[in-house]
């Protein structure tokens, strides 16, 4: 089992919230959606404002909502 997924399914156990942020990205973000049930919050801000310097923030925001469809 993934670890991220054994943690996550371990918090829903204790009724924890569950946050991910720190090294979030457009390359890994919908891992985390589709792996870590429970997940309430995504921390995205670094690379949100990083990737946008080279997509575009409009661009950049419309892909984040894609994947966490």
């Amino acid at each position: 089992m993934i670890p991220y997924t054994e943690c996550a399914q371990r918090a829903l156990q204790f009724d924890l919230g569950l946050n991910a942020g720190h090294d979030l990205s457009l390359e890994n973000i919908q891992f985390f959606k589709e792996n870590a049930p429970g997940l309430l919050e995504v921390s995205i801000g670094h690379a949100l404002i990083s990737e946008s310097l080279y997509l575009g923030i409009d661009n950049v925001i419309n892909m984040y909502l894609n994947k966490l469809k």
